[in-house]
């Protein structure tokens, strides 16, 4: 059974909340049945949050109680296929989203893309210690240099990314192609980290590239959050966005201070592009 390491803040006393993301990339034949499943079992957990199924596999981004949250997730890896899905975990003090919802997809990640597909197999990734030692020296392990691609959309990024990130001036995950491809000369002769906020998008965009001809790119494994659970906020510049009322996590995994999803009136809300 899969474990999964969790940041906790000091006052975890007072957190009663445990929030999640995930995704899984495997072939679901009838996503219409296990989206039914879901939803029975996170009701019955009194879970809120979203659930995305499609013929590619889950996306889950949920919150609740820790012994119920653990439980879906438990129940959820008794189905063979998701048995090795990663989790990624922090608290709360309050549940950050309103209600549950379920939905079926063409994509867990809309990105339109037939050559993006993870059926054959994952792009190579970076683990977050390796990608911490390479922003550290400023180059892989073999000297190469090293370019950080931050494939979310714009508003996301203004609340964080890695220091000298190239960032790209795209809303929705599917401008994403047209804007590498300007940008495919200046990627030349870099060893590519491509990230995002959990890992999917950074994934499929690792795939889309290489599947271009570009064999130097690499996805930063389990994303942002991932990253900050494994080493913190090592060459991190500010905080995460979160596709919930916390809006945002700083490096320890806690919200960002002053401000939650009501109040905000910047938010990116138009392009929850969700991973």
């Amino acid at each position: 059974m899969k474990t999964d390491t969790v940041i906790e803040p000091a006052t975890l006393e007072l957190a009663m909340i445990k929030n999640i993301a995930a995704y899984h990339f495997v072939p679901v034949a009838d996503p219409d049945a296990l989206a039914a499943r879901l939803r029975v079992r996170a009701q019955i957990d009194g879970l809120c949050g979203t659930i995305l199924v499609a013929g590619e596999g889950i996306n889950l981004f949920l919150a609740g109680e820790t012994a119920a949250i653990d439980g879906f997730i438990d129940a959820l890896r008794e189905d063979v296929r998701f048995a090795e899905m990663t989790v990624k975990a922090s608290v709360s003090s309050d549940v950050p989203f309103s209600r549950l919802k379920v939905k079926v997809k063409p994509e867990i990640i809309s990105f339109r893309q037939s050559d993006a597909s993870p059926d054959g197999g994952r792009a190579p990734t970076v683990s977050p210690a390796s990608l911490a030692r390479w922003i550290g020296q400023g180059t892989d392990d073999n000297g190469r240099r090293l370019v950080l691609l931050d494939t979310r959309n714009r508003e996301e990024v203004e609340y964080g990314t890695f220091a000298d990130a190239m960032v790209l001036p795209i809303d929705n995950f599917t401008e994403l192609p047209d804007a590498v491809l300007a940008q495919r000369e200046a990627l030349a002769d870099a060893t590519v980290v491509s990230f995002c906020t959990g890992g999917i998008r950074c994934e499929k965009a690792a795939l889309w590239m290489r599947a271009q001809g570009m064999d130097n790119v690499l996805q930063l494994d389990g994303g942002i959050l991932g990253y900050f659970e494994a080493v913190g906020g090592q060459g991190y510049a500010g905080a995460c966005f979160v596709f919930d009322d916390r809006i945002a996590l700083e490096p320890s995994l806690a919200p960002i201070a002053g401000t939650n999803r009501s109040e905000s009136t910047d938010s990116p809300r138009g392009n929850r592009d969700h991973g």
